[in-house]
């Protein structure tokens, strides 16, 4: 029995030591980057206000969408590209991030509207102020590395910039879900290192960490029946000194 608590206690102490140095050199990294640049909001900007404002009363009643619209969870008003809107939410996740699902109705004309390519490419761009033109657009339905935890249809637009920034908007509702680049992949690197996300879910809350905490208590208990071994045969002395 004592060879396999010493087989175990050896593995256990080398992978724990392994994620200790990995936890000490990512902590060291965050504390030099740049903060500001690893949101990777180098070139996002405000949507610039538009000068022409619709009036309420050219607004549809409410009554009228929910009316035409009866599985509606949730109604909200909301404004793309300075023109209003009412987001209808169909199905409604605990967080906007998790699965939802939307309908986007034209509050003036009542059209029900898809947030298309040109849509997409359109929204991206007003919140962009960098030098760069897109260069490719992307629908991501799933594994969308630069925000893992996106689980909702999103278009991906690149821009041709130093910083080879991408813009990321919702396909359900037309939300940004916000903007990523060579910064923030750097940084989100040691992230994944620091929390042990190697499945890249964007959560701290994963597999890993559990095994982490199973193998780190075989570690405790082979450690301490090991040392109960070496007190029982005389390893561990006391020397009374003179």
């Amino acid at each position: 029995m004592m060879f396999w608590t010493k087989k175990i206690h050896k593995w256990a102490s080398l992978l724990i030591g392994l994620q200790l140095l990995i936890w000490v050199f990512s902590g060291l990294v965050f504390n030099v980057i740049d903060h500001k640049k690893a949101r990777g909001n180098a070139y996002r900007q405000a949507p610039a206000a538009s000068e022409h404002r619709v009036a309420e009363k050219d607004l549809l009643p409410v009554e009228s969408i929910l009316k035409a619209y009866p599985d509606t969870v949730e109604l909200t008003q909301t404004k793309l590209l300075a023109k209003p809107y009412y987001l209808l939410t169909q199905q409604q996740g605990l967080y906007r991030h998790f699965a939802n699902r939307y309908l986007l109705i034209n509050a003036v004309t009542g059209e029900l509207t898809k947030v298309s390519e040109q849509l997409a490419s359109n929204i991206a761009k007003a919140s962009y102020n960098g030098p760069g033109e897109i260069t490719s657009i992307a629908l991501l339905t799933a594994n969308i590395a630069d925000y893992p935890k996106q689980k909702n249809p999103t278009w991906r637009i690149n821009f041709s910039d130093d910083l080879e920034t991408s813009v990321y908007v919702e396909q359900g509702s037309g939300r940004l879900v916000g903007h990523s680049n060579s910064d923030k992949r750097f940084a989100g690197f040691f992230f994944m290192l620091h929390f042990m996300d190697y499945g890249d879910e964007g959560s701290f809350n994963n597999i890993q960490i559990m095994l982490f905490a199973f193998v780190t208590l075989w570690l405790a208990l082979s450690g301490g029946i090991w040392t109960v071994h070496m007190v029982r045969n005389g390893r561990y002395r006391l020397k009374a000194s003179r």
